[in-house]
């Protein structure tokens, strides 16, 4: 009896162990990052994602394909969260939180802010569109091997990966 409990314990302690390292998201290739700024007009914009690495990849071709939706950064959905309603171009977008989703491109990149946003992030459904925008991408002056989003007070959104920078302004 005591041989099975002992067993028993054993494999309590092992499963609780191994579930508690998947867990912990800070331990994975694409680690868990967040930008977030309070805009001049009290909005709080906060995006969360996975961070992947070039790797010696390269942008368009080997990963973030030119022309396909892409789930802009690893594991789960990355989420953009907007605490009042944002004007992003001619558009709004209503407060609540949105999973972000791109389509590369070598100028321009379009930007997709999907309903669906507590999901994994290769899970896209075209109909859960709130917003697509168009956002100019060009070389950058800073080189970043992880893929790395920044928000300014005036509301500029930037991706930064590689040699490559992708912004859109919010409001």
């Amino acid at each position: 009896m005591k041989k099975h409990t002992s067993l028993l314990i054993a494999i309590v302690l092992f499963l609780g162990f191994t579930v508690h390292a998947q867990t912990d998201k800070s331990k994975r290739p694409s680690p868990p990052a967040e930008a977030t700024q309070t805009l001049k007009s009290g909005a709080v914009v906060t995006i969360s994602y996975s961070q992947p690495s070039l790797k010696g990849r390269a942008i368009g071709k080997d990963i973030a394909p030119f022309g396909k939706v892409w789930r802009t950064g690893a594991n789960e959905a990355t989420v953009f969260e907007t605490t009042k309603d944002l004007k992003i171009g001619n558009n709004t977008l209503p407060i609540g939180k949105y999973s972000l989703y791109t389509i590369p491109g070598e100028k321009e990149w379009t930007v997709i802010f999907n309903k669906a946003w507590k999901q994994w992030g290769t899970v896209y459904k075209e109909t859960e569109d709130a917003l697509r925008i168009t956002a100019k991408s060009e070389k950058s002056d800073k080189m970043m091997e992880q893929m790395t989003f920044e928000i300014d007070k005036s509301g500029e959104v930037q991706l930064l990966w590689g040699d490559l920078e992708m912004n859109f302004k919010v409001k």
